[in-house]
């Protein structure tokens, strides 16, 4: 018997595909089509004309390390100024936290790519250990008794690269992503007392992002770098009722790791591997980013001559280690934001592709910020996945007098996001929020992608490079769905898939473009249950 039955709505079954009901039968989708032609069913639920999509799959979505409420918020404080109010409002209203910590930085109050150092920070916190993590949570800023607290004396640190001037640390430190973050990074900063780094601040991050993504109508997250010591963080949340998302968690394989690791990796992919909880891709780095000038490129930043950019392998070896974990079955997910980053992964895939064969591996190119024309046609044709965030193209974060498009230069603009000629070349495009690193609502994101203009409204940045309505809404289901191998029961409202969709106040296709992000997530339903509801 039918369990449920909706009618009566604008329900997309695909992006820009219509019926007016669908039917549930446990957990799956039975039945669409008229609201006249609706089956009998036990309960029935009339959408009153309001406007069904698919769930939304967010393929880069950092949920464990979320947006932290212990510490100072800076975004939006877009001067050095602005951020000593932040901290110092921070620092009164916590009179007795041991350190003040801060994330959200954006660079700010700095010229031509310059660094923060200790002694700028020391004249905002004077008084006690400060640690403030870059919005990207890239790189790390401190204070002269942070670097104290932290054991801070050389450049290479098991949670991050020093900057060194004369010798001494300057108070900056680079590398955090991927040394940072890494099991024996959280360890070390455990242990050297980052009040951040605490098992439990880690699960309240978590948990209060659980609960944001599915009021986003986000019914499966990527979780996209994660430890083995990161799982029981998702096991206690799937005890406690908070894993209501879908969630896919890639293991971080920084520089490295060893062969026991890979096997406990292995481990974790047999165990692990349900419709609710899985774990399965690996995570690696090839480059940094761009704005600290960590990207690596094929030509000279144009704000820091000289300047390339580097890569954290050689090629060759990068290439050889792609096969060997190609050739051991995992799906990897790579980290490249600069032209030749990028160029380095596709020649990576590309030689195991030779040294393997083909097989329908997925491997993904996150962020692919800046990326050449000549690589543009190789994502199609060596089956890389292109993971892009719409957002961090906005003309107001990325574009003409801020950091990023400071860096690359006039000359690569065009490089920039290549949403649509990566679309028409026939790449799978897999959009996502990178949460926290932007807005997790995937309709901040659509709006991005279809107008590249600020948020607020303005002109556009690379306008050539938008995708449709109907472009941008495929890339947060079905793209993100196919990314991870989950086409076949997620990403459409198709007869025998997962019965996961959110319930908006407005149709995508019928509003402005400049107002999409203002669309309103009212309901969230995951295997035909409703799992969130907008009071």
């Amino acid at each position: 018997m039918t369990s449920l039955v909706l009618v009566n709505g604008t329900i997309h079954t695909r992006a820009g595909e219509l019926v007016e009901a669908l039917a549930i039968t446990d957990g799956r989708i039975s039945w669409t089509g008229a609201t006249a032609d609706a089956p009998p069913a036990t309960r029935t639920i009339d959408l009153d004309g309001r406007t069904v999509v698919p769930g939304f799959v967010d393929a880069h979505n950092h949920v464990r390390l979320g947006s932290d409420a212990a510490c100072a918020q800076l975004a939006g404080a877009d001067s050095l100024a602005a951020v000593g109010e932040r901290l110092a409002a921070w620092a009164a209203e916590n009179p007795d936290a041991p350190w003040v910590e801060a994330e959200g930085y954006a660079y700010a109050g700095l010229e031509n790519g310059a660094h923060p150092t200790a002694a700028m920070l020391d004249a905002l916190v004077p008084d006690r250990p400060a640690a403030v993590f870059s919005y990207d949570v890239h790189t790390l800023w401190l204070n002269s008794l942070g670097l104290e607290a932290l054991g801070v004396e050389e450049a290479d640190l098991p949670f991050g690269t020093a900057e060194l001037e004369d010798g001494r640390p300057t108070g900056f430190v680079a590398d955090f992503a991927v040394k940072g973050l890494s099991r024996a990074g959280l360890r070390a900063l455990r242990e050297r007392g980052l009040p951040w780094a605490d098992p439990e601040r880690q699960y309240a991050r978590l948990a209060a992002s659980l609960d944001h993504a599915i009021a986003c109508g986000i019914t499966t997250v990527v979780e996209p770098q994660n430890s083995p010591d990161d799982v029981a963080l998702f096991l206690r949340a799937r005890d406690e009722g908070r894993l209501r998302s879908r969630v896919l968690l890639a293991m971080f394989h920084p520089p490295g790791t060893t062969a026991a690791e890979r096997a406990e990796f292995a481990r974790l992919k047999a165990t692990h591997d349900d419709d609710r909880l899985r774990v399965g891709p690996l995570k690696l780095y090839i480059d940094d980013v761009v704005e600290p000038h960590t990207a690596a490129l094929h030509a000279p930043y144009a704000n820091e001559p000289g300047n390339r950019g580097r890569t954290y392998y050689d090629p060759a070896a990068f290439a050889d280690l792609v096969a060997d974990l190609d050739a051991d079955g995992f799906q990897l997910f790579v980290h490249a934001t600069g032209d030749r980053g990028i160029s380095t992964v596709l020649d990576a895939v590309e030689h195991a592709r030779r040294v393997n064969g083909p097989r329908d591996a997925r491997h993904q190119i996150v962020h692919v910020e800046c990326t050449r024309t000549a690589d543009l046609d190789r994502f199609a044709a060596l089956g890389v996945v292109a993971c892009m965030q719409p957002r961090h193209a906005s003309p107001e974060i990325a574009g003409p007098g801020h950091a990023w498009a400071d860096a690359v230069g006039p000359e690569r603009w065009h490089q920039a996001w290549p949403l649509r000629s990566l679309h028409d070349r026939g790449a799978t495009l897999a959009l996502s929020s990178d949460w926290n690193v932007a807005e997790m609502e995937p309709f901040v994101g659509i709006q991005c992608a279809v107008t590249r203009s600020p948020l607020d409204g303005g002109e556009p940045w690379m306008p050539e490079e938008a995708l449709t309505v109907e472009e941008a809404l495929t890339g947060y289901t079905l793209g993100s769905a196919t990314a991870i191998h989950a086409e076949g029961d997620r990403g459409t409202l198709e007869v025998g898939k997962h019965a996961d969709f959110a319930i908006l106040d407005a149709d995508p296709f019928l509003v402005d473009p400049g107002k999409l992000a203002a669309i309103t997530v009212e309901e969230t339903w995951v295997s035909g249950e409703r799992v969130y509801f907008r009071a």
